[in-house]
């Protein structure tokens, strides 16, 4: 019996990321930060197994802000792993040595946060960035800035949406503090490219899910296929008339493996599963239909008193053709996603063997 490294769902996921995807990291080091994050801890996972599994032996550094949480999100490997504490709203990391690789993935995504804590969700954007951009400077490493679809905003009369067609933002929004800070940490990046030499690329990342999600995932996707896992209603608390993309986890990580070895410099790339393209209330539907015999249903329920912690409806289809010319394509449809998903957080209730 073939040992597991995560657990079997993930592993399962990492074996669908071809060897030779690991291999040029071989002997490297690379840096993780956000790195307890859904995307930042699977790209950790991730490398841990093609060590377990293929003896590619790549140095593991993990930024993180809780050291508990960490040590928690990495057993039974932590031992594997650098494990480097540091708050990137306020501190710089410590690194010893050289860093070949550098994935910079911290960031406040919860839309709660956006609209109670906004100066923070700035503050890490911002100055965070800022520090890693300084840091991969000082390493001369090869960097990858995760940001996020929503620096699009709103484009109307767009059927798809390529890398080099931005949109409206609402400023009077305190929710844009999230989609303004990411667009200023892209330009950031451009400007740490001209001005010091940097090599580093971005990827907008669709809605992001998949196994490795935690129990109290708030995305709209995770909790939909939830509610339709367990038999409950799936209550719209908006209209669901948003246009929401995805992208399975280990499709993501497989982008990010791929744009630090071939993107090219101060260019961004969208990472999203044009299959996956719907609206939100379309999505909840899906739900139901992946669970058909649960009994689910989906139910209209809109507040207009308290909406301010929505994303205002965005008609946003992503095209990914640009990261598909570097040779990535999704393997995860959004059923199989769904079910991977609920498989995963399925798998984690069970006993623990000692």
């Amino acid at each position: 019996m073939v040992p597991v490294v995560w657990s079997r769902v993930l592993d399962e996921d990492f074996s669908r990321i071809p060897r030779d995807e690991f291999e040029p990291f071989h002997g490297k080091t690379v840096l993780v930060t956000g790195a307890t994050g859904l995307v930042g801890s699977l790209i950790v996972k991730g490398f841990v197994y093609a060590r377990e599994t293929y003896g590619i032996d790549t140095r593991v550094m993990a930024v993180v802000r809780d050291g508990s949480k960490a040590r928690r999100t990495f057993v039974p490997h932590c031992g594997q792993l650098d494990l480097v504490v540091c708050d990137l709203m306020h501190d710089v990391p410590k690194i010893d040595g050289e860093v070949d690789y550098i994935v910079h993935c911290a960031a406040i995504t919860q839309s709660k946060l956006m609209v109670e804590r906004p100066v923070d969700v700035i503050d890490l954007s911002v100055c965070g960035t800022r520090s890693v951009l300084g840091m991969a400077v000082q390493k001369r490493a090869r960097m990858a800035y995760l940001s996020s679809m929503e620096v699009y905003g709103t484009i109307p009369g767009k059927d798809r949406v390529g890398e080099d067609q931005l949109g409206f933002i609402d400023l009077g929004s305190v929710r844009s503090c999230y989609p303004e800070s990411k667009r200023l940490c892209e330009n950031l990046c451009v400007a740490f490219a001209v001005q010091h030499g940097l090599d580093v690329s971005i990827l907008r990342l669709a809605q992001t899910f998949g196994a490795g999600v935690g129990r109290t995932e708030s995305r709209a996707v995770v909790q939909f296929a939830r509610k339709a896992a367990a038999g409950d209603d799936i209550v719209l608390k908006t209209r669901g008339l948003s246009e929401g993309n995805y992208v399975y986890a280990s499709d993501a990580v497989r982008a990010i493996l791929l744009v630090l070895l071939k993107g090219e410099a101060r260019e961004a790339y969208n990472v999203s599963n044009e299959s996956t393209h719907m609206t939100i209330r379309e999505l909840a539907h899906f739900a139901t239909r992946v669970f058909p015999t649960r009994g689910s249903r989906v139910v209209i329920d809109v507040d207009e008193q308290n909406s301010s912690g929505y994303a205002a409806d965005v008609r946003l289809f992503l095209d990914s053709s640009k990261l598909r010319r570097l040779g990535w394509e999704p393997q995860v449809d959004l059923g199989e996603a769904m079910l991977r998903t609920i498989a995963y957080l399925e798998e984690q209730d069970e006993p623990r063997e000692d």
